[in-house]
């Protein structure tokens, strides 16, 4: 059963879709064939109201199209609490006018943001992050092997990536649970206002705490190093540091360990493709890659401008429009056998980490974390499989993951 709260069912997807429904969450391929053939850009009423794009092409010229679409709104589902002054819901007022920099702004700002935060995930900083990355996922594996079984969601992947981004900020690692907790309570119940709300709130709290703890005891650590950092001349201001912390927690926790989730899934289902990776190990970078695309986690929006036409489709100032890279990744006219899952697929231009001038910066991080977590899970457990009547949980909307995956192996 996916996380979502009931809604209506969907009759008319064309003309009424919804991203929250549990059906969509949970199989979402061929909704995503069936729009791409009968309504590529669909429109509905629900959330607030969006379009809905499903082909690579009409994703990917969108989300280039900066002149015409802005990235200032980029949650899928919007909040029900209204804005304050500003414009930004109460939620987020704490960070100031820019909420999460730089995904959610435009040039020039998310230039310069944007800059700050590329070194801390260049190849070189990566690999200094992979020992300890394969420390942990062994770690892990430890606690369970035995065992026969394990929930290869809660007790594997959903602990690898938060407490590698606890080292970049320089946060205790025994915060871990708690940053998942606000994490999902942000980006997986944002239908629900006091939870979102809640949710937001607590980061931000501990993350401002964090940050006046660093002014006074800096450390080698991107909270410091942004604190430390200038623009034109003056110290960045607090709520833009903010922003960006927030942002790195955020999008580094629930992308990847879906990411992460989703292969496993894959694996466990299709024991031919594990037994293959186990066999031939050098195929794992491309493997990586490949199951980025066939299960991409992420859906992004961006808000139009002025009233405008896209693809014979009036939309007017304010529309939220929704950027499916999921669903473009599986789009036939841009990959050959796109609902299949090649492992040494050679010709792999997939979008799973956005395109154009927001495209994830933090992509190595990403490539590295589940490129690890799929060696070192099959090297101790190379044979696995779904325990039989178990469920598995999905969670969806913004980014789409197992959150629940039982699995039991020799």
């Amino acid at each position: 059963m996916a996380m979502t709260r009931r809604t209506p069912p969907v009759e008319d997807w064309a003309g009424d879709f919804d991203v929250l429904d549990q059906g969509y969450i949970e199989t979402p391929f061929p909704i995503w064939d069936l729009l791409r053939e009968a309504c590529p850009v669909a429109r509905s009423d629900r959330h607030g109201g969006a379009w809905l794009l499903t082909r690579y092409g009409d994703v990917t010229a969108v989300a280039h199209d900066v002149d015409r679409f802005s990235s200032v709104d980029v949650a899928v589902v919007g909040s029900d609490a209204p804005p304050d002054e500003s414009g930004v819901p109460p939620e987020l007022a704490a960070l100031g006018d820019i909420p999460l920099p730089p995904i959610s702004v435009d040039p020039p700002v998310h230039t310069w943001t944007r800059r700050l935060l590329l070194p801390w995930f260049s190849h070189k900083r990566v690999a200094s992050y992979e020992p300890m990355t394969r420390s942990l996922c062994q770690s892990l594996i430890d606690k369970f092997i035995d065992e026969g079984s394990a929930d290869a969601a809660a007790d594997y992947a959903q602990q690898i990536p938060v407490r590698v981004i606890a080292k970049v900020l320089g946060v205790p690692e025994d915060m871990s649970d708690t940053f998942t907790g606000w994490v999902r309570d942000v980006l997986e119940f944002s239908d629900d206002t006091d939870r979102a709300q809640a949710g937001a709130m607590g980061l931000l709290s501990y993350l401002l705490e964090q940050v006046e703890q660093r002014k006074v005891e800096p450390g080698d650590d991107l909270i410091s190093e942004l604190l430390g950092a200038t623009h034109d001349g003056e110290p960045i201001d607090v709520g833009i540091v903010l922003g960006i912390v927030a942002l790195v927690l955020i999008a580094g926790i629930d992308t990847t360990w879906s990411g992460i989730g989703s292969s496993l899934w894959h694996l466990a289902n299709h024991p031919e493709d594990a037994a293959r990776l186990v066999d031939e190990p050098m195929l794992m970078p491309l493997a990586v890659e490949e199951l980025l695309r066939a299960y991409s986690p992420v859906t992004m929006a961006r808000q139009v401008k002025s009233d405008t036409e896209f693809s014979g489709c009036p939309m007017r100032e304010g529309d939220k429009v929704l950027l499916s890279f999921p669903a473009a990744n599986r789009d036939p006219e841009a990959f050959e056998r796109p609902d299949e899952v090649v492992l040494d697929r050679k010709h792999n231009r997939h979008v799973a980490f956005g395109v154009g001038i927001h495209r994830c910066a933090g992509s190595n991080l990403a490539r590295m974390e589940l490129k690890v977590a799929l060696e070192e899970w099959l090297a101790r457990i190379p044979t696995f499989r779904p325990v039989e009547g178990a469920e598995v949980t999905w969670a969806g909307g913004q980014v789409r993951g197992p959150r629940s995956l039982p699995v039991s192996f020799p």
